[in-house]
């Protein structure tokens, strides 16, 4: 991408950038709680559930003082209750260290943390020369340049691209330029401000389909083991479920029962005694 379809990017996106409440903080605790919530969840559903989590766990310190349990309650509607566990141990992890770490390979090194998180958080907390590749951000690189694209390469042309010491706007730009124009179906090439610098333009195959970051269509989750494990963690925000009662909850045979208990209690998101599971 060249400086000058950059700065156009710049010139289109920052009048535009959605008002989404992480924008206005630069508090990485509060970025990291949104990058965590976001990854496989709408911006719509995550808005309530990052304001009710800050209002309840506004700092590390509030987060790691907490149970599991106080956090999987709080999570609960968002899904994938890993990540909630996640939070919780990266918050354990920073009042270890009495500060969030402020390297690529230190924010690394916390629970939950990959390359992407941390370069989210170097870019939107600290404003640091970081660029991020979402899977908005993939789309955009691989439209324009034509091709599909393995995970090196699309952070190679990121790097590049990135213009120095504007990577927060540089990077909520291009975001919203994936999420608002550049599109999976329908783009809005016309309006775009990359439109005369890019290789795809709408027309053949999209090159953006296979290529490394862009996210594919989820599983079906009706009747799938992702519904009947949140059936169960559901359940438990309320009270501990008999045993016996397991897979009437999940609405599961015995035995996908027991194999799904089995994987949650293995990934720690509940613990059970001779007659009773329940959170932790």
């Amino acid at each position: 991408m060249t400086p000058t379809a950059g700065q156009e990017v710049l010139a289109w996106g920052m009048p535009r950038l959605r008002d989404l409440p992480w924008r206005h903080t630069r508090d990485p605790w509060a970025v990291l709680v949104s990058e965590v919530m976001l990854q496989q969840t709408q911006v719509a559903r995550v808005v309530p559930k990052w304001l009710a989590f800050l209002d309840a766990f506004p700092t590390t310190a509030e987060c790691a003082g907490a149970s599991l349990g106080d956090v999987l309650r709080l999570w609960q509607g968002l899904g994938y209750p890993r990540r909630a566990r996640h939070l919780h141990e990266a918050a354990v992890a920073v009042e270890g260290l009495g500060s969030f770490p402020s390297t690529l390979v230190g924010l690394q090194a916390l629970p939950g943390v990959g390359a992407y998180t941390a370069r989210a958080l170097l870019a939107f907390a600290f404003e640091a020369d970081a660029a991020v590749v979402d899977t908005n951000i993939a789309r955009v690189y691989a439209r324009v340049s034509g091709t599909r694209l393995t995970a090196r390469q699309v952070q190679a042309l990121a790097d590049d691209a990135l213009p120095a010491g504007h990577a927060w706007e540089w990077n909520q730009c291009l975001m919203d330029l994936g999420a608002v124009l550049c599109r999976p179906e329908r783009p809005g090439c016309h309006h775009c401000p990359l439109a005369h610098s890019c290789a795809w333009r709408g027309r053949g195959d999209d090159p953006s389909v296979g290529s490394a970051g862009v996210s594919r269509a989820q599983a079906r989750f009706e009747g799938s083991d992702r519904q009947a494990r949140g059936r169960l963690m559901k359940a438990l925000v309320t009270a501990p479920v008999a045993v016996d009662r397991v897979p009437d909850v999940m609405r599961r045979g015995p035995d996908d029962a027991a194999r799904l208990l089995d994987d949650l209690l293995r990934e720690r998101l509940c613990v059970r005694d001779a007659t009773s599971v329940r959170l932790p």
